[in-house]
């Protein structure tokens, strides 16, 4: 059961989620319960001065603000760090002011109630409402109170993370098109990849609200009125430690149908990273193939057409759907970043396994017309099965040249290693790789660290995880893919030719 099931109607109506298990959905209140919970160390409460932030921590710890209590009663509490967090919740205050004489009654409210919550467990406490402004839907804010003890006896202060996700869409960067018969979306995760797709439009995004109940599930619906319009969705649909591919999946097919459901013209799914494409087709007995599978959930819920970015297998990709796709793919930005730093080094392009040999032989004839010259050609033999990985046989010429590996994406990372290890046993004198989808496991950072690789050129389409970005370091490359995306969307929605792109990039 659940604590909001077990709380009080009255402070049930000031919040839509509450628990005493934090799991934060935001980066940087899930920062500061980790260190809250490093400092506390076993004892009653953490000191407010022992909880400490490292530099790349600093957003977090811009959020966070401290009351210490007044008395026995819970009736009031004096503001003694981090004013301006603190007025995001309770209005214009000052260090000093009391809890009471706060100026916006309703969010003082609903931290005292908090607080005093946090007082009586002398647990951390994850709250989460949304603010309501002229009738309207404004924000989902999620609120981290937690006790401290500068005695070290008793429960004597509060710290208090507040983090708000506006529903209203990003703040304008350019002016709204005239034509408003396009609505742009973006959910989760994706929100800052789609103000870059949005502001390479000349568009702002569309409000949307994403609201999650404290049992797990969630609704998500458009906050404007999409009926007649060309609407398109933009979801990356790779898995992580807050939520995985089938759960983004799912969220992403409900706010297709809310958005078909409320009259939507047309509604088009982009996922720069399309999940569960690597099982394309029966290689043992019974075996699911999972790419038409997801392809009949998006034509179920009403879905017009679907774009991705360099799909595991394209051939799959296309005979699953029967809804419109299209198919972009990241060749022409790698391409351009390597022939800018290759200058008159000789260069060989290597495929990771036969089944991307087509998609290497592509990029290196691409090469050869943009550097005038020939390109050399390598693989490397790979077979998988139950999670082993086999094949030794290395074919191709990659002596004293640089190799380029090319992928669709790196998962675990051990295939692009033992390729890049092929390539210098071969004489290569340098080993760059790239790959469109960087969808790093756990294992990926440190199999990553020790692969004998000069150089490693990933897009965007994929939040980079940051313990990939610290093993790299400065042999990282990152390309954005927002203008190849707002070229598509710019194109689609005036019903205009997609082949220049695909044939010369944005």
């Amino acid at each position: 059961m659940t604590t909001m099931a077990m709380t009080e109607p009255p402070l049930k109506r000031l919040f839509d989620r509450l628990d005493f298990a934090p799991q934060p959905k935001r980066l940087e209140l899930q920062v500061v319960h980790e260190r809250w919970e490093a400092a506390r160390d076993g004892a009653v409460a953490p000191r407010k001065s022992a909880i400490n932030f490292a530099p790349e921590d600093r957003g977090a710890a811009e959020t966070i603000f401290v009351h210490r209590f007044e008395g026995s009663d819970d009736d009031d509490s004096v503001l003694t760090e981090g004013a301006s967090a603190a007025a995001m919740l309770l209005g214009p205050c000052r260090i000093g002011d009391r809890l009471s004489e706060a100026a916006n009654r309703r969010g003082a409210v609903r931290l005292r109630r908090l607080l005093k919550e946090v007082r009586r467990a002398g647990q951390p406490v994850l709250a989460q409402y949304t603010s309501v402004e002229l009738g309207r839907d404004r924000a989902i804010v999620e609120i981290l109170a937690a006790p401290l003890s500068e005695d070290g006896r008793s429960i004597d202060s509060a710290l208090t993370a507040i983090s708000a996700h506006v529903l209203d869409g990003a703040p304008a960067r350019a002016p709204r098109e005239a034509d408003d018969s396009l609505a742009l979306f973006a959910l989760g995760a994706n929100t800052a990849f789609g103000e870059e797709v949005a502001q390479a439009l000349g568009a702002v995004l569309t409000p949307l609200e994403d609201r999650e109940f404290e049992d797990g599930e969630y609704k998500i619906r458009p906050l404007q009125n999409v009926r007649g319009r060309d609407c398109y969705a933009i979801f990356t649909l790779h898995g992580d430690q807050i939520a995985s591919s089938a759960d983004r999946l799912c969220k992403l097919l409900f706010f297709i149908g809310a958005l078909k459901d409320a009259g939507a013209a047309r509604v088009t799914a982009v996922t720069p990273y399309l999940c569960f494409s690597r099982k394309d087709r029966r290689t043992k007995p019974r075996d699911p193939v999972t790419t038409r599978y997801v392809a009949q959930l998006f034509e179920a819920i009403g879905t017009d057409r679907l774009v991705c970015i360099d799909a595991h297998n394209i051939a799959a990709f296309q005979n699953a759907f029967r809804c419109e796709t299209v198919h972009l793919d990241a060749q022409a930005l790698f391409a351009r970043q390597v022939v800018a730093d290759l200058k008159d080094l000789p260069v060989a392009v290597v495929s990771p396994d036969l089944g991307g040999e087509k998609r290497a032989e592509l990029f290196r004839l691409r090469l050869e017309r943009m550097l005038k010259r020939p390109v050399a050609k390598a693989f490397m033999d790979k077979y998988r099965s139950e999670g082993r990985v086999v094949g030794d046989i290395f074919a191709g010429d990659v002596k004293d040249r640089t190799a380029i590996i090319i992928d669709d994406l790196i998962a675990g990372g051990g295939t692009v290693a033992r390729t890049a290890a092929a390539c210098r046993a071969n004489g290569a004198a340098h080993v760059w790789a790239a790959a469109t989808h960087g969808v790093f496991s756990e294992t990926a950072a440190s199999t990553l660290a020790s692969a004998p690789i000069d150089r490693l050129i990933l897009t965007n389409s994929v939040p980079l995880e940051p313990t990939v970005a610290t093993a790299l370091g400065d042999r990282l490359t990152l390309i954005s893919i927002a203008d190849l995306v707002a070229e598509a969307i710019r194109r689609l929605h005036g019903n205009a030719s997609i082949t220049q792109l695909l044939e010369q990039g944005p």
